[in-house]
């Protein structure tokens, strides 16, 4: 029996898993607010006392790198260690793991449904060729997966942290305003639920598009504004123009980044988009400007357009993460 958790910067998701029912059947499973507890121990024991179910190991991915067994938690002030939640929940150290986000969510990516999937692009993917993993959350995770004789391996990245580059003048006058607040401007800051309220500053103060009162107060009184902003470009009945331009911003901005990582890991088995914040700006990602801005890469267009790309549907890094822990005995790299 398996605790496994995908502990995210806004949310986190807990789950029960035991070997027969496998890492896609949870047999208990609670989402939390993460910002709602002290350290990732306390949230775990409160999860564990309500469902009553005894467990013999323990695996959470974390946004973050984890190096040694410890993990700075990027978006929350956490500092997580394996032998610490160990102790906490009376489980022998080797019965316990910590790993990257996006590689839990890199190694789910071979054993997802169709079901959990939404094509963007079907391309013509290369069997046994490189796959990269693209996930904007609260902040911006990336990874990749390598063919390695017999199976794939995932590989964890801190790719979204990269240098945000602007791929033309709106862009590039985002990039200076951003300078004024940051002493460095990586994709994160602009393609992630962290980003998108930084575009809409920037739409508003500098380029001066209007926005309706009521939707300007819902942004402000809402505990995240990335949400009231996506909302606001497609389910409200008051249509934003500035809502809309932010994510048209957004999606132009996650393409270019996508297609970078598509040249940095020749991912011609294809490309796997993941995170709470694709799931909800997915009709703009369905809009020819997403392939747009994705193929514009010069003499590798052709390349880029032969790519496959998917949108994930499902919380892909809770079943990675699940796969990981109900391996036996724990492993210790990241095959899949």
């Amino acid at each position: 029996m398996l605790i496994a958790g995908d502990i995210g910067g806004t949310k986190t998701d807990l789950a029960i898993f035991s070997l027969e029912a496998g890492p896609h059947t949870p047999l208990a499973q609670e989402t939390v607010h993460s910002g709602d507890y002290p350290s990732l121990q306390a949230m775990v024991k409160e999860f564990l006392a309500k469902v009553k179910m005894p467990v013999d190991r323990a695996c959470f991915d974390v946004a973050g790198p984890v190096i040694g067994g410890r993990v700075k938690t990027t978006n929350l002030p956490w500092i997580v260690e394996e032998t610490a939640l160990a102790k906490e929940l009376n489980l022998s150290l080797q019965a316990v793991h910590l790993m990257n986000d996006l590689e839990a969510m890199a190694r789910a990516v071979p054993i997802l449904r169709p079901s959990d999937l939404k094509t963007l692009n079907p391309g013509h993917p290369i069997q046994k060729g490189a796959i990269g993993v693209v996930a904007p959350g609260t902040g911006l995770g990336e990874s990749f997966l390598t063919w390695e004789g017999t199976r794939y391996v995932a590989h964890s990245s801190e790719g979204g942290h990269s240098d945000f580059a602007p791929t033309d003048k709106r862009q590039l006058g985002l990039l200076e305003y951003l300078l004024e607040k940051f002493d460095h401007v990586s994709f994160e800051l602009v393609c992630s639920g962290i980003g998108i309220p930084n575009i809409y500053e920037y739409l508003r103060d500098v380029e001066q598009i209007p926005e309706n009162p009521e939707v300007a107060n819902k942004v402000a009184a809402a505990r995240d504004s990335s949400v009231a902003i996506i909302q606001a470009a497609f389910d409200s009945p008051i249509r934003s123009q500035l809502c809309e331009a932010t994510i048209e911003v957004f999606a132009s901005v996650l393409a270019s980044e996508v297609g970078n990582v598509a040249l940095k890991v020749l991912s011609t088995g294809g490309i796997f988009l993941g995170g709470g914040v694709v799931v909800h700006t997915l009709p703009m990602l369905e809009r020819p400007l997403f392939m747009k801005y994705f193929k514009r890469k010069g003499r590798f267009a052709e390349l880029l357009e032969r790519i496959p790309i998917h949108v994930i549907t499902t919380r892909a890094a809770l079943v990675g993460v699940a796969d990981y822990g109900l391996a036996s005995p724990m492993r210790t790299a990241a095959t899949v």
